[in-house]
């Protein structure tokens, strides 16, 4: 910290989403280059590129207010529970009730961050030891297992939409259309507060009402969807799990994509291991989720299909009306070269023949 309180650091808070998939990050460092979107205070800000066909991000808040809420200086989501996805802090409040005791008014705010500043050191006031274990194992399963590296691409170009762009592919922004809902319209410091922050009420909606999977109407429908694979659960891992619940005809893992298909023997066995493992599956200590398989598509049920259908395996053929057309098949044509050559001048007749007078 400099005389005036201002922050000075040499390395930011930040989550792995945002630090991008390269290890390798080349980060140039501003030393009070930004006033906190939260405090308003000047504070040493750092830039990067997390990747090709990223945008470029920086910090947004200070670390004394990131630290105040345990959150990203760059997306301000938890760092906890959202080390891959960053869960809001609305939902991780709500779950763990959290009481917001930070002020939002400017002079209040300026002496809560001054008082707290230096107690925090590396902790944050959030503690997350007070917690049940019921409240945890919901962030768990509501977070991202993976990093969501979408969240750094690129913004719209706004002369795309306007129909104006000239760069082509050589343009750095998106040329996409903008989609007008709800989670266009974000504010951080709603986001850092935990007051209505869109993505928090989508998926806190989400989670009350999925608390149980509903079960298809096709009832031929025996196999479940298995997402969040990794190199760690293998085949024998879900067998030994699902097989509590029923016969497993067989099991499909596709690490590649990082899930797996598990198809069961019954129907009822299969709507048991739903019931029994739906946001409730933890293999190894990695959050799996459940879901039906879908139907086989079938082709379309016409006329003329159902006729052929009706009539079972294949046709006898008849030995004799076969024999008496390979009897009365022509010969084939000779190969090319074998007859004697033909020129049209051989036979001047043939082209026709025209009387011509000649003068004298």
């Amino acid at each position: 910290m400099s005389r005036q309180g201002w922050e000075d650091s040499d390395f930011p808070i930040l989550c792995e989403t945002c630090l991008g998939p390269n290890p390798y990050v080349r980060m140039t460092r501003q030393g009070y280059g930004k006033e906190c979107k939260i405090c308003g205070r000047p504070f040493t800000i750092f830039k990067w590129n997390p990747g090709q066909g990223t945008r470029n991000k920086k910090t947004e808040v200070c670390q004394t207010c990131a630290k105040v809420k345990n959150v990203c200086q760059t997306c301000v989501l938890d760092l906890e529970y959202g080390v891959y996805y960053g869960l809001p802090v609305q939902v991780r409040d709500s779950v763990l009730q959290v009481q917001d005791d930070i002020p939002h008014s400017d002079v209040n705010r300026e002496f809560f961050i001054a008082s707290v500043e230096g107690k925090l050191g590396n902790d944050s006031l959030i503690n997350y030891a007070k917690a049940d274990s019921s409240a945890r194992d919901q962030l768990k399963k509501m977070s991202r297992p993976e990093p969501y590296y979408k969240r750094n691409r690129p913004h719209i170009c706004s002369f795309y939409v306007k129909g104006e762009c000239k760069r082509g592919d050589e343009c750095p922004f998106r040329h996409e259309g903008p989609v007008e809902n709800d989670l266009s319209h974000q504010n951080i410091r709603d986001r850092y507060y935990g007051k209505d922050d869109p993505v928090a009420k989508r998926m806190l909606n989400r989670t009350d009402k999925a608390s149980k999977l509903s079960n298809p109407e096709d009832t031929s429908i025996t196999s479940l969807f298995i997402t969040g694979i990794d190199e760690e659960v293998n085949e024998q891992d879900l067998r030994d799990y699902f097989y509590a619940f029923g016969e497993v005809k067989s099991i499909v893992v596709i690490q590649k994509s990082k899930c797996a298909f598990v198809n069961y023997a019954t129907r009822a066995a299969a709507e048991l291991a739903v019931n029994k493992s739906y946001n409730n599956l933890n293999i190894k200590g990695k959050v799996l989720r459940v879901q039906w398989g879908k139907a086989r598509p079938q082709g379309p049920k016409g006329d003329v299909q159902t006729e052929v259908g009706s009539v079972t395996g294949p046709q006898p053929v008849k030995e004799a009306s076969t024999l008496d057309q390979l009897l009365n098949m022509p010969p084939p044509p000779p190969p090319p070269g074998a007859g004697p050559s033909f020129y049209p001048s051989q036979d001047p007749s043939m082209l026709g023949t025209s009387n011509r007078e000649f003068r004298a």
